[in-house]
């Protein structure tokens, strides 16, 4: 059978890490938890489940991912976020998947489903929210910048797909959801002074309404209800925030530019947001 390491980074997360580590039992040959030394019990219940928890201080998401994944023992490894669980669909395709013979697939993308404002949203550019999670580490990396990580596999390495879902509790309410707009639109604003581009009036103004109408019509966003809308407001939102925020970057001139390190101190919630 084939072996999975399960690999979770985590700060105070102590309403949330049971349930991932609870959906991972069955599935993961070993689990790793790289904490950012919480405050919280999170290190506490962490170690109900696996004698691997290693304390580090935070370099930054992509970072603290890769260290954890180079703690792996096993030759594949599932990330998993705090605020997220395995469905009980995914967890009986990843047994069957186990059994199997090994195929030419090194790393395997998996729909994530989001639970915001009392439903699943199965519309907007929130789904499939395809991720890769499954994968050899030694096929790939994690890639981006401040935010917005991701495994990304060497070019021409084959991916697979799974059809289970991860299911992502990341906001219990609307102000949980501003507050991370907040601090995660600063840290893209960031990345996007790093990589040079460019913003003005036009982008400003007219960027929000078009990915609201992306969001609301084109992705069918008016099929989930309430809770469809208001994603397609906040992502809406979300594009402004960044703009607005890489404008006042940029007119600080370049001797008050943010550092280009990624060490942007406590990493807060490491659930992988939608603002991220």
């Amino acid at each position: 059978m084939k072996k999975i390491s399960a690999v979770l980074i985590s700060f105070n997360e102590e309403e949330k890490i049971e349930d991932a580590l609870s959906s991972l039992r069955g599935i993961a040959d070993e689990i790793i938890v790289v904490d950012s030394f919480s405050s919280d019990r999170t290190p506490e219940i962490c170690r109900r489940f696996t004698e691997h928890v290693i304390q580090r201080e935070w370099p930054g998401y992509r970072a603290q991912k890769q260290f954890a994944t180079d703690q792996a023992s096993h030759p594949w490894v599932l990330s998993l976020d705090c605020d997220e669980r395995l469905s009980a669909d995914l967890r009986s395709e990843l047994r069957d998947w186990k059994r199997r013979p090994e195929g030419p697939e090194k790393g395997y993308a998996i729909p994530r489903q989001t639970y915001f404002m009392g439903r699943w949203i199965r519309h907007t550019t929130w789904y499939p929210d395809l991720q890769m999670r499954l994968f050899r580490p030694d096929s790939g990396r994690w890639r981006g910048g401040r935010v917005h990580e991701s495994f990304r596999l060497k070019n021409g390495t084959v991916q697979g797909r799974l059809g289970g879902h991860i299911l992502h509790f990341t906001y219990s309410d609307l102000s949980e959801y501003l507050g991370q707009l907040d601090r995660f639109s600063s840290l893209a604003a960031a990345d996007y002074l790093d990589r040079g581009k460019g913003v003005g009036p036009l982008r400003v103004a007219l960027t929000p309404p078009l990915v609201f109408l992306k969001n609301y019509i084109l992705r069918r966003g008016f099929l989930d209800g309430r809770a469809g809308l208001a994603v397609s407001f906040l992502s809406a939102v979300s594009v402004l925030f960044k703009h607005l925020k890489l404008w006042e970057l940029r007119g600080r001139g370049p001797k008050k530019q943010r550092p280009r390190s990624n060490s942007q101190g406590s990493p807060g919630q490491t659930g992988g947001g939608r603002t991220r």
